[in-house]
């Protein structure tokens, strides 16, 4: 079975995508139909943050300036440099 990454607020399902680890949780957003908000793709701004709800999303280990040890605690992901590896849920949340 293939491994999905679904987009929620709340818990209204927005899309999902099938899974794939070399893409980015924006690029799997884009495949579901959605318009994430972002900025710089680079990690520094902070505006695509999402928070991951299950599963497991690749956090490096020098965190981007649009991050901290705290978000990260608390779930947050960056959707434009992130990439998930296997099922994910995601809340997308407004940008901050």
């Amino acid at each position: 079975m293939t491994a999905v990454v679904r987009f929620l607020r709340g818990a209204t399902l927005l899309g999902q995508a099938p899974c794939d680890p070399t893409s980015t949780l924006l690029q799997h957003a884009e495949r579901a139909g959605l318009s994430l908000a972002y900025n710089c793709t680079s990690g520094t701004c902070g505006s695509c943050m999402v928070t991951l709800l299950t599963g497991t999303v690749t956090v490096p280990d020098d965190l981007p300036p649009g991050l901290d040890d705290v978000l990260v605690d608390e779930g947050a992901r960056l959707a434009c440099i992130q990439c998930p590896k296997g099922d994910v849920d995601v809340d997308v949340r407004p940008p901050i």
